[in-house]
């Protein structure tokens, strides 16, 4: 069974391309009644599907044009050391994500910072003073493009 039907799918799609949509607009444009489309927005939230709305930012508007990707290899593997670490690294102001991956690496950290220097002193003041870091690499974001909506898997 699928968890979404066409019609969910086409209201996910307007509202990750436009969060603030107006449940009429929201409607018109999936092509039903405002009342289908405010009990279908609701039973998506209810299900977990849409689980929020957000305002993308422009990093480099917002004084943060230096983004990386860190990779962090975490010793000793356990649990506990891997989601503690992440919720520290969650903490950080210069965090944006954090991915607990497969692989030779445990955690991905992506940063934005205002500058190299900051990003330098992010690395080894706040990451390599941890006991649990095994290993890290850090690689500089020259560019990076999102898809603005998940299509759905057919």
């Amino acid at each position: 069974m699928r968890a979404v039907d066409e019609l969910d799918e086409a209201i996910v799609a307007v509202l990750q391309a436009d969060a603030r949509a107006t449940n009429r607009d929201l409607a018109a444009r999936v092509g039903v009644s405002p009342s289908t489309s405010l009990e279908r927005v609701r039973s998506l939230r209810q299900r977990g599907i849409i689980t929020g709305y957000r305002a993308e930012v422009d990093l480099a508007a917002l004084g943060r044009p230096v983004e990386a990707m860190i990779s962090v290899r975490l010793r000793p593997q356990s649990r506990a050391v891997m989601y503690g670490f992440r919720e520290f690294v969650l903490s950080l102001p210069e965090t944006i994500d954090v991915f607990v991956v497969t692989g030779r690496e445990d955690i991905l950290i992506h940063v934005a910072t205002r500058d190299t220097r900051e990003l330098q002193n992010f690395v080894l003041d706040r990451l390599t003073r941890r006991r649990e870091i095994a290993d890290l690499v850090t690689s500089v974001i020259f560019d990076h493009a999102r898809k603005p909506v998940i299509e759905p898997m057919r």
